[in-house]
C-alpha cells in the first residue's frame, strides 16, 4: 500500500517486524497491517535455529536493548510492542 498525503503519492512505507510465532502482541500487528493493506517482513524469531537465530537476535537486541516483541522497524523508526497509535503515526494514517 503506497500513501497519498495531499493529493502527492509517496513511496510504500518499509516495514520490518521481529515477532515470535505464539505472541499474541505481534500477532495483532500483524493482522492490523494485513487489514489496512501494508506490505510487511516478518521473522518468527522463535522458529529460527542456531546461527540464523543468533544473527536475528542480534539484529533486535541492536533496535531494542530489551529483546521484547514484537519489534517493528517502519520506515527506519523503531516501534517496541503494539502501540496501534505509534503504528499508525509511523504509517501516516
Amino acid at each position: 500500500m503506497s500513501i497519498i498525503i495531499q493529493g502527492v503519492l509517496t513511496v510504500t512505507p518499509e516495514i520490518t517486524i521481529y515477532t515470535l510465532s505464539t505472541c499474541i502482541h505481534c500477532k495483532r500487528l500483524k493482522k492490523f497491517l494485513n487489514t489496512n493493506g501494508f506490505d510487511f517482513n516478518y521473522v518468527d524469531v522463535d522458529t529460527l535455529t542456531g546461527s540464523e537465530r543468533e544473527e536475528v537476535m542480534q539484529e533486535v537486541m541492536m533496535l531494542n536493548p530489551g529483546i521484547s516483541f514484537p519489534t517493528a522497524v517502519i520506515n527506519g523508526k523503531v516501534i517496541v510492542g503494539f502501540n496501534e497509535t505509534e503504528v499508525r503515526r509511523a504509517l501516516g494514517l
